[in-house]
């Protein structure tokens, strides 16, 4: 089931960045629709791709320190011995799959799902979704609750202020093309 804080998902790295993905999986989560996981590894990803996007470093730190503030028990620990067990198409996503292992995790959210073949995660108990079919589903199962966190999103959105129908087409722009029809149809 979906729409349960029981729902752990871990975040690869590239839904975390770009910005726009990873505000709308971080408000579904902070309105309960699921619980989110990462790993140090996760975070190392995400500080290098900030770091190649010219992010300043003040704003590195802070987006950083604030997802943990957020979600104090996303980070996941001791997986590190999982890794080197593991094989999967690209020997670098192994991290992903060995912080799913170790909480138990329902899901791995990644747009690099070729990279985590459902027959192999399986044997774990994990599956793997993209972000938007992820979302999306989320969205059907919960409605309600997910249109709130989609406006809440835009309401708290600063630096540019947009207004729901501009952030739907960011979002159809990074790749989120059902999750922004279906909230675009709540509207």
């Amino acid at each position: 089931m979906i729409h349960s804080v029981r729902y752990k998902c871990v975040l690869d790295t590239n839904v975390i960045y770009p910005l726009e993905i990873r505000d709308l999986l971080f408000w579904f989560a902070h309105y309960d629709l699921y619980t989110p996981k990462w790993s140090k590894h996760i975070f190392d990803e995400w500080i290098a791709v900030m770091e190649r996007k010219k992010v300043p470093a003040d704003n590195i730190k802070k987006r950083t320190k604030s997802a943990n503030l957020a979600f104090p028990d996303a980070m996941v620990h001791n997986y590190e011995s999982l890794i080197d067990l593991l094989q999967l198409p690209d020997p670098k996503d192994c991290h992903v799959l060995a912080a799913a292992i170790k909480v138990n995790a329902d899901l791995i959210v990644t747009n690099n799902t070729k990279h985590f073949p459902a027959e192999y995660l399986s044997t774990f108990g994990i599956s793997a979704k993209t972000a938007d079919d992820f979302l999306t589903d989320i969205i059907d199962l919960n409605t309600s609750d997910a249109s709130e966190a989609f406006k809440q999103m835009v309401l708290n959105r600063t630096n540019p202020a947009l207004n729901e129908f501009e952030m739907l087409d960011i979002l159809r722009n990074r790749g989120l093309k059902h999750t922004a029809d279906f909230l675009h149809s709540q509207i």
